[in-house]
């Protein structure tokens, strides 16, 4: 019965013919057979058995061709692989990345070079700055430290009579009385609380003291011109450098890389806009001026209008410095804040007053008298080089507290440096 029923399943078929006399169908009729011969065969079981075996003897055929397609594709591709005109396209690949990656070393190396020149470049600038603030500082080093080591030499211990002689080497060097009995009072509690007896102690406490006075106003130490757009207005009498050093500002802020515009505001004094005007040339930056006597403001107004066309990151405004009485002054300064607020509200403003260190005490007067005329946001202290009496700079700090910005230790272009004081106080005391 389930022979017959095979025998029709083959047909002719070499692949049927291979699926039904396969160990599998084998196993099944086998077992059909032994059913079959049973006495009292279950008709059913025996129906269901025929209905699943002609099931999976379907299922092997359609089965089968899908195998055989699938052992048949590699060969397929097998015999494509050889094929010559792909040989080439292999070949080029590891070419290409290799010169791709020699490429990338080469840039990668010279980023390095370039990160590594740059900070030799900036380490060599900022010692050799330092090595000018030495220089230039060399004379007040001289009347202050120097004087200093000779007097702890000539002492055994620690008495008042050091105090006395400590205190006027420091007055002498234009500190302020204020200042120095600041310093002399804090020195004397610091050497009783600590027991200090060595009177070589006493260089070490003074440069912590001096370096602490100074640290008050470090966060103000840098100028501000950021963000852009910046007005910067420069103030002061005349003949402390107020014009060479905006021209040096303007050096120092080009080399930066902004955009920088002049107003020669000053035009009560003779040949003063001729003289930014020369500056300008020098460093390569426009100029604004009127005709001598004119009314600052107006340049001013103009310098502003000049800044905003040309898309000038910084101004910097020159303002009149011979002004007969304060009321002048204020009168000036007063009309030149109402054109900057008014034309220039979004712009970053310093006022920077310029002073000369060698005028000592005179300059902490002029400073004075300016603070109670318009908003001093900077000090500029010129000509540091030619004094004995660099101490200003920590009487002037102390006295006024306004920070220093900028220092003038000589007469070249970088010799206008920003001020810090714990170079200035390293450089005051002889540190490398």
């Amino acid at each position: 019965m389930f022979k017959k029923l095979l025998d029709k399943l083959k047909g002719k078929d070499k692949q049927n013919i291979e699926v039904v006399e396969s160990q599998e169908v084998q196993g099944i009729i086998e077992e059909l057979e032994e059913l079959e011969g049973q006495q009292e065969p279950n008709e059913e079981a025996i129906q269901e058995i025929q209905e699943e075996l002609v099931e999976e003897v379907q299922e092997i055929l359609e089965e089968e061709p899908q195998e055989e397609l699938v052992e048949e594709a590699p060969k397929e591709s097998i015999e494509e692989e050889p094929a010559v005109e792909e040989e080439p396209e292999v070949e080029e690949k590891p070419v290409e990345e290799v010169v791709e990656i020699e490429d990338v070393e080469e840039e990668v190396q010279e980023e390095v070079q370039e990160e590594v020149q740059e900070v030799v470049e900036t380490v060599t600038e900022k010692v050799s700055l330092f090595k000018r603030l030495k220089e230039g500082l060399s004379k007040t080093k001289q009347g202050i430290t120097g004087k200093i080591e000779n007097l702890v030499k000539s002492y055994q211990k620690i008495d008042e009579e050091l105090f006395e002689e400590l205190e006027e080497i420091l007055i002498t060097a234009d500190l302020g009385v204020d200042t120095t009995m600041e310093v002399i009072d804090d020195l004397r509690d610091r050497i009783k609380k600590e027991k200090i007896t060595d009177p070589n102690m006493i260089k070490e406490l003074l440069k912590d003291k001096l370096a602490s006075i100074l640290d008050e106003f470090s966060e103000g130490e840098i100028l501000n011109v950021e963000p852009s757009p910046a007005i910067l207005l420069v103030v002061g009498v005349n003949g402390v450098g107020k014009t060479t050093s905006i021209g040096k500002i303007a050096h120092k802020l080009k080399k930066q890389g902004k955009k920088v515009v002049l107003a020669a505001g000053d035009t009560f004094r003779a040949a003063a806009a001729d003289q930014l005007q020369i500056w300008g040339d020098r460093v390569g930056v426009d100029v604004i001026q009127h005709q001598e006597g004119s009314d600052p403001a107006a340049v001013i107004f103009d310098g502003i209008q000049a800044a905003k066309a040309r898309k000038a990151d910084v101004l910097i405004c020159d303002t009149a410095g011979r002004l007969h009485n304060k009321k002048n002054l204020m009168n000036e300064l007063g009309k030149i804040d109402k054109i900057v607020e008014r034309e220039y509200s979004e712009a970053t403003r310093e006022v920077l007053l310029v002073l000369d260190a060698t005028t000592g005490q005179n300059a902490i007067q002029q400073a004075k008298v300016f603070k109670e005329v318009t908003d001093i946001t900077g000090l500029v202290l010129t000509k540091l080089d030619g004094t004995a009496k660099g101490g200003v700079v920590i009487a002037i700090s102390r006295e006024l507290q306004i920070p220093v910005k900028l220092i003038g230790v000589g007469e070249k272009m970088e010799d206008l440096q920003e001020f810090n004081s714990q170079a200035f106080v390293a450089a005051l005391f002889g540190e490398e």
